[in-house]
């Protein structure tokens, strides 16, 4: 087979093959990276972004200098994307709406400035809104933006289209750190139309793009939501 010919995901199919077969068993070494591009025919470069992708999946440890091997004990992750709530609603059946309630450029508080790693005295771009399904709640939006790191953010009209939204379609972005945990109700509860002790899902979210932080979000979602995911 020619050098190259070989596409990563079909030796990435072949390294989970020998994994799965028990052909290379937990805790062994794999073969070196131009060993291995040496056998299937391919590029080491294709060689070094399969393993990456098995990685990534758990399946293996990737240590520098010292090679890769089978892991012992496989960590199964979870894949998570970051939803546009818009399709959530319209997926239901119900109209979508974004009530945008304030928009400023506002010192962080200390942990928003924390997470976006910006000094307190850096003015950020500060949203807040209510997600609708038909004329009921479905999430209350807080959100910061850096605008030194999406300076488009300044001139999006967000009553035509919530943060959420664009930023998803329009922002790449590279990674980011989430947390899910509940919280009653307290000061959202009128937002939400539900009692101050209800106990509602949040998720909290910071998404960056090398060494920027994009935005942070903390998403409150009314009584009833549910969150999906896939293994």
């Amino acid at each position: 087979m020619s050098e190259g010919a070989k596409t990563w995901q079909a030796v990435q199919a072949e390294v989970l093959r020998r994994i799965r077969s028990g052909l290379w068993k937990p805790g062994e070494p794999i073969p070196h990276e131009a060993n291995l591009a040496e056998e299937l025919g391919c590029a080491r470069t294709t060689v070094n972004r399969a393993l990456r992708e098995v990685a990534e999946s758990g399946l293996i440890e990737r240590r520098r200098r010292a090679g890769s091997r089978v892991a012992l004990r496989p960590v199964r992750k979870a894949t998570l994307e970051i939803p546009v709530i818009r399709d959530e609603v319209e997926a239901s059946g119900q109209a979508y709406r974004f009530d945008i309630l304030a928009r400023d450029e506002a010192l962080p508080p200390k942990a928003i400035a924390a997470k976006m790693a910006v000094a307190e005295e850096q003015r950020l771009l500060h949203i807040t809104g209510l997600h609708m399904a038909g004329d009921r709640p479905y999430a209350y939006e807080d959100r910061w933006i850096d605008l030194r790191a999406v300076p488009s953010a300044a001139t999006v009209d967000f009553t035509r289209i919530s943060p959420n939204e664009w930023l998803v379609l329009s922002i790449p972005f590279e990674g980011g750190d989430i947390a899910f945990s509940a919280a009653s109700a307290g000061g959202l509860a009128a937002a939400l139309n539900c009692p101050k002790d209800a106990a509602l899902f949040v998720v909290e979210r910071v998404t960056w793009r090398g060494a920027e932080r994009l935005t942070t979000v903390r998403l409150t979602f009314a009584p009833g939501y549910s969150l999906q995911t896939i293994l």
